[in-house]
């Protein structure tokens, strides 16, 4: 049998180590202001054109828009002389032809900052919401297992592993390759929930089945059979059908969804990942009360 539990401060350790960097990235763009947010959150204005002569730099858009008395606008660039433009929210399209040829308006939005907080507000309180009905949905469907509260926390805590994932790949995105943290971000990040939780039941649950066949096995033993029996199911399910889509959707469905399809990728294979190597040792490690000895193993090392 795979010894998956015998290595789990190593799995533990990885994703320390990919979540870490991302979340002090973040940290430091939030205490200078500078947090990826697009205009979903924000508030502001998104124009994007076309441009069917030759299409100016973005620096000219940029100082075009400075002349307007707009300050706070970026361009990027989604492909052959398209332009998406952000900034502060505008009245109406600001007159880019007048200064460099005939376009076309492919998309005009415009959010107040007042909807942009009511969103992110709202999304905040559906994935409390859910975590909680999450736990308690958990413990009733697991109450003849002795100590049933643990295994929906437990999956809480990969989920909250699986969130950090995404924030962390978000803010390495925005820092090299100017990702923002817009509805489609929201989206892919709740779908990462979802699909993460479901991963985390149904590993679960074969933990639950077999406590009542394997009723003289340890505990650890117990578990990680039950990882074992469910490993090819999530391999199939996820990693052989839904990553395969979600690459091809990356690498081919443009610029506009590359974001949100890599968010997705990385976000799904970690909600496969942590139902293994992070939910169900985190529940063994909780069964054991491992962190008791820690210290103490210190102690006697240093001891000796």
């Amino acid at each position: 049998m795979i010894d998956i539990l015998g290595k789990r401060y190593y799995f533990f350790l990885l994703s320390l180590v990919v979540i870490l960097p991302g979340l002090i990235l973040l940290g430091i763009m939030a205490v200078n202001g500078t947090l990826p947010l697009a205009i979903d959150f924000t508030g502001g204005s998104l124009l994007e054109v076309r441009f069917e002569a030759s299409a100016p730099q973005p620096g000219e858009i940029v100082e075009l828009y400075n002349q307007l008395g707009i300050e706070d606008v970026t361009v990027q660039t989604t492909g052959e002389g398209t332009y998406v433009i952000r900034s502060s929210v505008v009245e109406d399209t600001v007159r880019t032809e007048d200064n460099f040829g005939e376009m076309i308006v492919l998309r005009f939005e415009s959010v107040g900052p007042t909807i942009g907080a009511e969103v992110t507000a709202r999304a905040s309180q559906a994935v409390a919401i859910a975590a909680v009905i999450v736990v308690l949905y958990m413990t009733f469907a697991f109450r003849g297992v002795p100590n049933a509260v643990r295994f929906g926390v437990c999956a809480i805590l990969a989920m909250i592993h699986d969130v950090a994932v995404v924030f962390s790949l978000t803010a390495i995105g925005s820092r090299f390759w100017g990702w923002q943290i817009d509805s489609l971000f929201l989206t892919a990040l709740l779908t990462v929930i979802g699909f993460s939780v479901q991963d985390k039941i149904v590993v679960f649950d074969r933990v639950r089945e077999n406590s009542g066949i394997f009723r003289n096995l340890p505990f650890e033993t117990l578990v990680n059979h039950s990882i074992v029996q469910t490993l090819q199911r999530s391999i199939n399910t996820q990693l052989m059908t839904v990553e395969f889509m979600l690459l091809s959707l990356a690498l081919f469905g443009g610029v506009t969804l590359r974001e949100f399809a890599v968010i997705l990728l990385v976000g799904l294979f970690s909600g496969t990942y942590s139902s293994i190597f992070i939910a169900a040792p985190v529940l063994v490690a909780w069964e054991k009360r491992e962190w008791r000895s820690w210290f103490r193993r210190n102690g006697n090392t240093t001891a000796a």
